[in-house]
């Protein structure tokens, strides 16, 4: 066994496995323990320099907050006033607007305006120059009135009455009552025969009125007559108006008349109906009458009709009678009739005319 056995060598640089995973980790745990050192040195710096900054800004938030809320507020002033800025703006071309339709309509107006003030100015050449032509024709009259009443003595009273105007209303009562002044007398006369009845004093007493008013009408006024009943109607040829020049037509409308008996009842408010449908208005009316209506809007079943029942039905037709109007009443009072004198004065006064009761000469 002796024989066998070997004497192990000793090689002092022979390495284990065990040693080399020794001097392998001691040598990674030393890297480490240097790269880590290094590491924590850095974050270290990094933490600091944070933290400067961090304060930096802590600092400069608290003292900013402050100053944050004040231009949070001056920001909605300012909002609030650019708001208001633009509802002015809106505002003001609203205006702007409503200026330039207006400067639009103005100077429309204007032209308008200019237009008319022409026509007029052409208008009141042609009206000069007619009223040259007017006095002309006077002139040539030799002061003579458009229509020549014959007879004695002047006629023409100092009564007041007022023949003037643009567009002058001669309306004359043609009903039975104007054949004479009392009644039995009237009865009498509406019995008789045509030429009788145009024979009555008292009728021929109203159309010589007529005729005398129509003598006094200006040459430059309109004029139209009216003879009223039971119903109104005009005695000139036609429902306008007419020029108080044209003496032809004037005449023959006094001719009328005196060739028309008076007859029927008097209904007022059927006057006052017309006198209110006419264009333009009358500025002027001459009313010759000589009792309060006996008819209003419907016929009275009754042939004969009470003082009272007469004066509703002159109140009611008076309510018919356009305003402004001046209505000059010429009285020729009728017998039994007392009311009918303050009535006609009180309407004559209310209108702005003249209540006229003439003796039996006149005109």
């Amino acid at each position: 066994m002796a024989q066998y056995s070997k004497r192990r060598t000793t090689n002092v640089f022979s390495l284990s496995f065990l040693d080399v995973m020794s001097c392998g980790f001691g040598a990674t745990v030393l890297v480490f323990l240097i790269i880590n050192h290094e590491v924590d040195d850095e974050i270290k710096e990094v933490n600091r320099d944070l933290l400067s900054e961090l304060r930096l800004l802590n600092y400069e938030i608290n003292s900013g907050t402050p100053n944050l809320t004040e231009l949070e507020k001056r920001l909605e002033d300012v909002k609030a006033r650019i708001a208001q800025a633009k509802r002015l703006r809106l505002a003001t071309v609203e205006d702007a607007e409503r200026q330039r339709e207006e400067l639009e309509t103005l100077e429309a107006m204007t032209t308008t305006q200019r237009k008319s003030l022409e026509e007029l100015m052409a208008e009141v050449d042609m009206r000069e120059e007619e009223v040259e032509r007017l006095k002309s024709a006077e002139e040539k009259e030799d002061g003579r009135a458009n229509i020549e009443i014959e007879g004695q003595g002047d006629r023409q009273y100092l009564t007041g009455l007022f023949v003037g105007g643009t567009h002058i209303l001669i309306a004359v009562d043609a009903s039975a009552s104007m054949l004479d002044n009392t009644l039995i007398n009237v009865i009498r006369r509406r019995n008789m025969s045509v030429s009788r009845q145009l024979q009555s004093s008292k009728w021929q007493r109203a159309v010589r009125t007529v005729e005398w008013l129509a003598s006094q009408l200006p040459l430059e006024s309109y004029y139209q007559i009216v003879r009223f009943n039971t119903e109104a109607e005009t005695v000139l040829p036609s429902d306008d108006w007419h020029s108080a020049i044209d003496a032809g037509i004037l005449a023959d409308a006094i001719d009328t008349l005196r060739e028309t008996p008076p007859a029927d009842g008097t209904n007022l408010a059927n006057l006052f109906s017309a006198i209110d449908s006419m264009d333009p208005l009358p500025d002027n009316v001459m009313l010759i009458i000589d009792s309060l209506p006996t008819q209003g809007r419907t016929p009275p079943r009754s042939p004969t009709v009470t003082g009272r029942e007469r004066m509703s039905y002159f109140v009611e037709a008076t309510r018919r009678l356009p305003r402004n109007v001046p209505v000059n009443v010429i009285m020729f009072p009728m017998e039994g009739d007392p009311l009918a004198a303050g009535a006609y004065w009180s309407l004559a006064q209310r209108t702005g005319g003249v209540y006229l009761a003439p003796s039996e000469d006149w005109p």
